[in-house]
C-alpha cells in the first residue's frame, strides 16, 4: 500500500496537483434557527434522525 501511495504522489508532482485527501464525512452548517426547527421536525415526521435526513435531502 505504501509504494501505491508514494507512486500516487509522485503522479501528482509530475502533472503539478496537488494530491487529494480524504474527507471526514462530517461537516457543520449553519442554520437560522427557525430553519433548525423546521427541518429537525421534518425528520421528527419521517422518523429519522435530523442527520439521516439531512443526509437523504443532500
Amino acid at each position: 500500500m505504501a509504494d501505491s501511495i508514494e507512486d500516487y504522489l509522485a503522479f501528482c508532482a509530475e502533472r503539478g496537483e496537488e494530491p487529494e485527501k480524504p474527507f471526514s464525512g462530517q461537516f457543520m452548517v449553519r442554520a437560522d434557527p427557525v430553519l433548525h426547527k423546521a427541518v429537525a421536525n421534518a425528520a421528527r415526521r419521517d422518523g429519522v434522525s435530523l442527520n439521516k435526513w439531512v443526509t437523504k435531502a443532500l
